[in-house]
């Protein structure tokens, strides 16, 4: 037997460790869903406690953490599209003071919002107006405005993953673009994304199925976050092999992992990625729940953070 690769160590240049925390938790289905599941469904209001979010992000800096994305959709009343906003949404200048204490106590505001057909709910009119010319307008605008907003972040993550009609199956509205306009309106966002002088970051999901057209037409400057939330690493795993998929044909990578499923999947995956990408294309890992920042949801906020921190501690020891 082989022994096993030795975990790289960080670069010179800072390693990423973020969480991605919600502002707006409207991006999954447009319609009532099961009890047990019913914080997916979209609300006409802002679903956040606020000393909840407080506690995260100063629980985050103690641990080491250095890095917050923030799912904005509509829990912001943009200047430009103020329409879309939930009730209670937060005005662009509290998100600016936000911006600020965050950056005071470490930790490097990232916006996301998500573009998938599949969670975009948080469009309001707009997620039914999909490769239109009023869809191309406002995504230009939220984009823009973002990126005034954030003072031209390093990254901007754009989402678009599981646009699939399975994802959909449950939704009263089903919206999936194929082909070339996948690829159309995917390097439109970039574009918007660039023009601001921010880098775009996306899921790396499409790959899982669409593997040879991903790397044909995938620009190598996109920071990818692939993603799995199981315990068990192989490459004969579809989820895990796109890891090293990755890493061969040179992206630069934030692997993503999660306690949404079980706990030990964050530091699994910080080990196999370690082991795996090169110390260079390895830029950091990202952290996720997958829950709305509400207070019947602490224990999994935090546990999530105290596991990055242990990981956190394992590599630079």
């Amino acid at each position: 037997m082989s022994p096993k690769k030795p975990l790289n160590q960080p670069s010179s240049r800072k390693m990423i460790w973020a969480y991605l925390l919600h502002l707006s938790f409207n991006m999954w289905a447009d319609r009532d869903v099961p009890e047990r599941q019913k914080h997916y469904s979209a609300k006409p209001y802002l679903r956040l406690d606020v000393d909840l979010w407080n506690d995260i992000l100063t629980k985050m800096a103690s641990v080491g953490m250095n890095m917050v994305v923030i799912d904005l959709g509509d829990a912001v009343k943009y200047e430009s599209h103020p329409e879309i906003a939930v009730r209670d949404a937060w005005t662009v200048s509290r998100l600016k003071d936000e911006l600020s204490k965050i950056r005071e106590i470490g930790l490097e505001p990232i916006p996301k919002l998500n573009f998938s057909a599949c969670h975009d709910a948080w469009l309001g009119p707009y997620s039914r107006c999909v490769s239109t010319d009023t869809y191309y307008e406002v995504c230009r605008d939220l984009i823009s405005e973002v990126i005034d907003i954030f003072d031209k972040p390093r990254f901007f993550h754009l989402g678009m993953d599981e646009e699939t009609a399975r994802h959909q199956r449950y939704y009263n509205y089903v919206v999936v673009r194929q082909y070339d306009l996948w690829w159309h309106d995917l390097y439109f966002l970039f574009d918007q994304v660039q023009k601001g002088g921010s880098r775009p970051w996306i899921w790396s999901d499409y790959l899982w199925d669409h593997t040879e057209i991903f790397f044909e037409k995938m620009p190598r400057s996109v920071l990818q976050s692939n993603w799995y939330y199981g315990p068990k690493f192989n490459r004969r795993i579809r989820y895990v092999k796109a890891y090293l998929d990755l890493e061969e044909f040179g992206y630069d990578q934030i692997p993503t992992g999660s306690n949404w499923a079980v706990p030990e999947n964050f530091l699994k995956t910080v080990i196999y990625c370690g082991r795996n990408i090169a110390p260079e294309r390895l830029l950091g890992f990202l952290q996720t729940s997958w829950k709305p920042t509400l207070e019947v949801f602490r224990q999994k906020h935090m546990q999530a953070i105290e596991i990055v921190g242990k990981a956190i501690a394992r590599l630079i020891r």
